[in-house]
């Protein structure tokens, strides 16, 4: 407990310090713990310690621990998500960062519709063009708001982005940069679904970068946490 309490500390203060040499308001970043592998036990030490949002990468792992977990928290699926999978969170996550085609937003707005539901998504911009990675292209965000537009059960609300890992933090700069310009142009945008009020970017090794260049939501797993222990 004390652990996990002394790390949520940390990184609070860490963005109260940027903020504050940044001129951003402390108060619209949004910390989500990110529980992949994590125990219940340590999900609810995490939450007491003031966690209001929680990330998972996997469907199953929402079904498992929703129950226990859905009226202390809200749960955002972070991870890819297959369109057959849709339909098992479309009623229990606060948002789904991870949306990249046109399919999964199709089958995201039908799933949402028969459930009576708005479903909040963000689209993933893929913008180091990583072979690995999920996400659409940056070049391709006008179209992927376009199709959202005439869909009347989603409402678009950001952005997200996995950076590449490096060691040197500096590196991964130009790639927030780059995010938080198309951010900012998007929100001139005049659409009824359509608004820029999340940018999804930043993890345990590059929140801090992330943060200096716009985020107002971070991913952090690992600085909670520790390592995780796969079985």
């Amino acid at each position: 407990m004390q652990l996990i309490s002394k790390n949520i500390d940390l990184i609070k203060n860490e963005i109260k310090k940027i903020c504050d040499d940044k001129g951003g308001d402390y108060e619209k970043i949004t910390l989500i713990a990110v529980t992949k592998t994590i125990d219940l036990f340590r999900i609810k030490e995490a939450i007491a310690s003031g966690i209001n949002d929680i990330g998972e990468n996997k469907v199953q792992e929402i079904m498992d621990k929703y129950e226990e977990i859905k009226n202390l928290s809200n749960f955002h699926l972070i991870g890819h998500l297959q369109s057959n999978k849709v339909k098992y969170i479309i009623d229990k996550v606060k948002l789904i960062h991870s949306v990249d085609s046109f399919s999964l937003m199709e089958e995201i707005n039908k799933r949402a519709k028969k459930s009576e539901v708005i479903a909040n998504i963000l689209i993933q911009v893929n913008v180091a063009c990583e072979d690995t990675k999920f996400g659409i292209a940056v070049e391709e965000l006008e179209k992927y708001i376009d199709h959202a537009s005439k869909l009347g059960s989603i409402r678009v609300q950001g952005l997200m982005t996995i950076a590449p890992y490096y060691e040197d933090q500096e590196k991964v700069r130009p790639i927030f940069k780059i995010l938080k310009r198309k951010f900012d142009e998007l929100s001139d945008l005049d659409y009824r679904n359509i608004e820029m009020k999340f940018l999804s970017m930043g993890m345990t090794n590059d929140y801090k970068v992330a943060l200096e260049e716009g985020s107002n939501m971070i991913r952090i797993g690992t600085g909670i946490f520790g390592n995780r222990v796969y079985n």
